[in-house]
């Protein structure tokens, strides 16, 4: 299938316009969205605190970490797959069902052990839900906007992560403990199960190809004009969807794609895992260490103001280069500069709006870059892949800080692969126009 409009049912999809449906759609996924940026923080956050309550090192409890960042792998990778042949929904509600029972039971662990086992489960649902959510809103988008579409719904993770941490700093963490952390990363999504499954439409496209839908389903394709009880030819996987990642012209892009999700990602959960212990180490409370990792969050919030827009108009180009750049200056300041504790917050903030931001970023590209059929294996797969640097991340800060090296200096790697970053980003013009990529499959047809 080519990457132009196929029929007047893929051309109305494509062109629709931003109404309350949308509206409901992209809302519904930005509070998927916080779910995960609340579960991949909170058991950062209780490592603090569970240094001194297990009296175990920091470097100790790189397993946990690991382990969730390889169930996010593993979740990310098969959900490519789900999201394009089975559908959003599914994939959405099976995801949030798994991360919400697992982070219940990282509330239960009476060992390191129990809570490394845990954090992969809850790290197998987060994989899922994250290109489930971004497909599902790229779905009700139109092209012209679907990158700042897709990245408001992203600026929920960051949102998870910067209310859960003033939520875990200010009141749960003093007043009920550890164990809080996790019954609130639990209670949230599951409570948002029911609400997906009476509100959440599933992807006009899966809807539009059935002989016989219901009744809601017909009403919603007729927001669009489509009329129900046909089979419709629209722009859904016909084959594997993997597969076309690696031909039809796709093949630069998602390996640029796959290296920069990677530095990415690194640099996120290097961040993530390793910053509120890193502030305790010199010299912060529990509490205070929590509130100033959340600055990070919140700083990804704000890239959303600008960012998607760019990316909609200038190209992922040069507005990732450049943010992926500035981000590797920030974090050199924290890694090498002494700074005092309001200064070092702002700082935070805008390591967290430049590094995390560009990985909202990434995400909106990935959603605007590939076409329906192979969105949700395009952006799965690059966060799987990217996954393989959130699991070097625990890994390489743990083993740096038994080093002795001065804690802060940890980040310093991070500039690297900031700089790579922004380097693949820039490189992504080398791909080619959508209709470059359809001529050049065309003598192969």
């Amino acid at each position: 299938m080519a990457d132009t409009a196929v029929s007047a049912v893929e051309s109305a999809l494509e062109n629709q316009r931003i109404g309350s449906l949308q509206l409901r759609v992209a809302l519904l996924c930005t509070l998927v969205q916080i779910c995960d940026g609340y579960d991949i923080n909170s058991v950062a956050w209780a490592v603090p605190k569970l240094i001194d309550v297990w009296h175990l090192p920091p470097p100790a409890f790189t397993t946990a970490f690991l382990w969730s960042s390889i169930g996010i792998m593993v979740g990310a990778l098969s959900a490519g797959p789900i999201g394009d042949r089975v559908g959003r929904k599914p994939l959405l509600v099976a995801s949030l069902l798994i991360f919400g029972l697992a982070s219940l039971a990282s509330a239960l662990a009476p060992s390191l052990l129990a809570l490394t086992a845990a954090r992969f489960f809850t790290g197998l649902g987060i994989g899922g839900a994250f290109p489930g959510a971004a497909s599902l809103a790229g779905d009700y988008a139109p092209q012209r906007r679907r990158a700042l579409l897709i990245m408001a719904s992203f600026t929920g993770a960051p949102v998870g992560g910067f209310v859960g941490g003033q939520l875990v700093s200010l009141w749960l963490l003093p007043q009920f403990g550890w164990r809080s952390i996790f019954v609130a990363g639990g209670l949230f999504p599951l409570i948002l199960v029911p609400i997906l499954l009476r509100w959440l439409p599933e992807s006009p496209r899966f809807l539009a190809r059935k002989q016989s839908v219901s009744a809601r389903a017909a009403a919603l394709l007729k927001e669009f004009g489509i009329a129900e009880n046909q089979r419709h030819e629209v722009d859904v996987a016909e084959e594997n969807p993997v597969k076309l990642l690696f031909g039809r012209g796709y093949l630069l892009q998602t390996l640029l794609m796959w290296v920069i999700f990677f530095c990415s990602l690194l640099n996120l959960f290097l961040f993530g895992y390793w910053m509120p212990t890193v502030f305790k180490l010199i010299g912060f409370t529990p509490a205070q260490a929590v509130f100033a990792s959340s600055l990070r969050d919140c700083g990804a919030i704000f890239a959303v103001l600008y960012l998607g827009w760019a990316i909609d108009h200038v190209g992922p180009e040069r507005s990732l280069a450049i943010h992926y750049a500035l981000g590797a200056v920030f974090i050199a300041m924290i890694a090498l500069v002494a700074m005092p504790y309001a200064l070092l917050l702002a700082v935070t903030f805008l390591a967290g709006m430049t590094i995390i931001g560009s990985q909202t970023g990434a995400n909106a590209t990935c959603g605007k870059l590939y076409p329906a059929r192979m969105r949700t294996s395009g952006l799965g797969w690059a966060l799987g892949i990217g996954r393989l640097g959130g699991i070097a991340a625990p890994v390489l800060g743990g083993y740096l800080l038994s080093l002795g090296m001065p804690p802060t200096r940890i980040f310093l790697v991070a500039c690297l692969f900031a700089v790579v970053a922004a380097a693949a980003t820039g490189l992504l013009a080398l791909r080619g126009s959508p209709a470059e990529r359809v001529a050049a499959v065309q003598p192969a047809q």
